[in-house]
């Protein structure tokens, strides 16, 4: 599943959002070291500046998602949306890939302008692979028949790596990447109510109330949801009392 054994061709035939976003990742960063353009042109103008986002420039929003400091981030983030993005993008579709993807990173970058300071500046797809990383997470709960046990576990435990070594590692926007990941395991978390399930939700609702049955049960997707919620505003606060 996140071995790659396509050619070139048909890697960019089967999973043309991935292949276009790391496209667009290689171009910016040729742009940032090529005499083309003033070096700290793209900076100046695409990197996410909590102060000038506040000004107006909403595009900062997103186009610090696709920026890159240098070659070692750009790769990095890059192999990772090559390992990670092509199975999901099969799995959802290009067009719900690509809003997981920029919704999750939007998540990211606007949890960054909240919790950060004025003159807080970031670059980097970070967020929105780790919004990728929370939308595993919420097929491993609900949907575990669209992962193999195997792969369940790579990504698990990729993901409490990834997240040990957020706070490990220097210079890493803390914020986006928690945010992300839990904007992405949000997003997930949407398709598995269906109406169908809503409405057994509904009705769950209406027993709990009359007492013949809990609402909450062990392996309650609202409760699952609900404890989801309540780890983000523990971590706002948090972060917000910097």
């Amino acid at each position: 599943m996140f071995t790659r054994t396509e050619t070139f061709r048909e890697f960019i035939r089967l999973y043309p959002i991935v292949s276009t976003i790391i496209t667009i990742h290689v171009v910016l960063f040729l742009f940032t070291v090529l005499p083309i353009f003033p070096n700290y042109w793209f900076f100046e103008h695409l990197s996410g500046v909590n102060l000038y986002i506040l000004e107006g420039e909403y595009w900062r929003l997103i186009t610090p998602t696709f920026l890159h400091s240098g070659f070692t981030h750009m790769l990095f983030n890059s192999v990772s949306l090559l390992l990670f993005g092509p199975a999901l993008e099969r799995m959802l579709g290009g067009v719900k890939f690509l809003l997981v993807y920029l919704v999750s990173g939007l998540i990211a970058n606007l949890a960054t302008l909240l919790l950060e300071p004025l003159s807080y500046t970031h670059v980097g797809s970070s967020g929105a692979i780790f919004g990728l990383f929370g939308y595993y997470v919420a097929i491993i709960i609900f949907r575990k028949n669209w992962l193999s046990r195997q792969n369940s576990h790579i990504i698990l435990v990729l993901c409490v790596l990834s997240l040990i070594m957020t706070f490990l590692q220097p210079n890493i926007n803390i914020t986006a990447h928690l945010f992300g990941l839990l904007g992405g395991f949000f997003l997930g978390v949407i398709p598995y109510y269906n109406k169908k399930e809503l409405s057994n939700s509904i009705k769950d609702a209406t027993y709990w109330a009359s007492g013949k049955r809990r609402l909450f049960t062990s392996k309650s997707p609202l409760k699952i949801l609900i404890w989801g919620i309540v780890i983000s505003i523990v971590i706002i606060g948090i972060f917000s009392r910097k």
